[in-house]
């Protein structure tokens, strides 16, 4: 998970922000761990990086009369209401959730899957796992599976993106698994196989085939475009598709930097209906004449059927090419790429096992508040990498992330001075992330200014809607 995905929405949350934080730093310490994730998707298997995401995004899905649907739901919607799944449980009254009974037992774990739906651009399945995976390695309460759908293998299957929820349940845990479909055209109905390597680190392979099926998506098309010279990015919404339960939005984004990030925040029709939306799966990215062009299909709330207009609310997010320096001098400055953003690196001390950085940051915004202070002490513990200058090459730039045992990606941040933007970040040199036979003039520094860059609310614009759908 990028820090500039979640960077504009920290400053919204009303909870408190230490607790926030913390959720950050273990969603992120496990993406660095295990899995790796491609630009935009949502790491899966992280239930700090859900949990958060869920403070942000959720509550947009929450429909106000849910407690009184509840009161009619059938039982199965009841591990629906478990997890707060309005959509599950409107799906459940209307009797579209597939009820399972699959329940496979290896090395002495039993897995049971309850239930499926499928709609709009949301694949859901619910289940149970016993008591017994409290044997494995993770900690009491915490339950994570490793697995795959399609057969596909690691970290490239494209279903990975999405959501994971766990609960506590009488001898064992309920468990809800949600997905966006991952491909550009829909299967009316077809069968998911799903491979569980291991649970918790208990190895076993439990396979289950999962029937998925839902009515056809009604398709309102549109194909307007919104083009923002100055950012040198454009915007193209292409369709919505509607089923029971949801809706999702179909739209283009064409952007001259790579690595750009546009999100479209909410919606307002003309009855001044709010519309939230879900997770960004990318369905095509792709380099053209005109710039760097991405496909996306994203959740919504169910479009109500008599508007004639919506406004949408983007959001762009900058990426600015990571800068770098080798340890071979004490003081350096490093100037970012397209921003007035500068590093200067006034001292840089080996101390045994430990290496300190003493630093500061130029070019930000003065009279900066308290709360985006806290936002950049914190985002600074990840800005850093340190990396074997050998091993720089061996970096996927489509899942970045530092080689195993060559490179170092977190640091301990201490804050010396507020008004000159002073720190000192500490790296522990024999940590779980290390480098092999540490040499300061073998190591290079990388640095990461867009994190400081604030996310910027682009102008909103809005489509008529044609009559009638599909």
């Amino acid at each position: 998970m990028d820090n500039k995905e979640v960077k504009s929405a920290i400053e919204k949350i009303v909870v408190p922000k230490e607790k926030v934080f913390s959720a950050i730093d273990k969603g992120l310490k496990m993406s660095g761990k295990g899995r790796k994730i491609k630009k935009k998707k949502v790491l899966a298997g992280s239930a700090a990086a859900a949990a958060l995401l869920g403070i942000t995004i959720a509550s947009g899905f929450v429909n106000p009369t849910m407690n009184k649907v509840l009161a009619n739901t059938p039982l199965i919607g009841g591990i629906f209401q478990e997890f707060n799944d309005s959509m599950g449980v409107e799906l459940a009254n209307q009797d579209a959730v597939t009820e399972l009974n699959q329940s496979l037992t290896k090395n002495g774990v039993t897995v049971k899957l309850t239930s499926a739906y499928f709609d709009g651009n949301v694949v859901s399945i619910t289940g149970f796992v016993d008591e017994d995976v409290e044997k494995g390695h993770n900690e009491k309460g915490e339950v994570s599976f490793d697995m795959n759908f399609e057969h596909n293998k690691g970290d490239n299957d494209p279903w990975l993106s999405g959501s994971r929820a766990i609960k506590k349940v009488e001898n064992g845990y309920n468990f809800q698994w949600k997905m966006e479909y991952p491909y550009k055209s829909f299967k009316k109905n077809f069968t998911l196989p799903i491979t569980i390597h291991n649970i918790n680190g208990i190895k076993g392979e439990w396979n289950f085939d999962i029937p998925i099926k839902q009515e056809k998506n009604r398709t309102l098309a549109i194909n307007q475009e919104q083009g923002y010279p100055d950012d040198e990015v454009k915007i193209r919404i292409k369709e919505i598709l509607t089923a029971k339960a949801s809706s999702s939005l179909v739209y283009e984004t064409v952007e001259k930097y790579k690595g750009d990030d546009i999100i479209i925040l909410k919606a307002v029709d003309d009855k001044g209906n709010v519309y939230r939306f879900g997770n960004q799966p990318v369905l095509e990215d792709s380099e053209q004449e005109d710039g760097y062009q991405s496909t996306m299909r994203r959740e919504m709330t169910k479009l109500n059927s008599d508007i004639t207009s919506l406004t949408f609310y983007p959001q762009l997010s900058a990426a600015d090419p990571k800068v770098q320096q080798l340890l071979n001098i004490k003081s350096f400055t490093l100037k970012s790429t397209r921003f007035n953003l500068g590093l200067q690196v006034n001292d840089v001390t080996q101390k045994g096992e430990k290496l300190v950085i003493d630093y500061q940051l130029t070019g930000l915004p003065k009279n900066l508040s308290k709360g985006k202070l806290e936002i950049i002490n914190h985002n600074l513990k990840y800005l850093f990498w340190l990396v074997d200058k050998e091993y720089l090459t061996k970096i996927d730039p489509e899942n970045p992330w530092p080689p195993k045992n060559h490179g170092i990606p977190f640091n301990k941040v201490k804050m010396i001075d507020k008004a000159t933007a002073h720190f000192q970040s500490t790296f522990d040199l024999n940590g779980e992330e290390r480098i092999e036979n540490f040499k300061l003039e073998n190591t290079m520094l990388l640095f990461d200014f867009s994190s400081l860059v604030p996310a910027k609310e682009l102008k909103p614009f809005t489509v008529v809607l044609p009559v009638g759908n599909e």
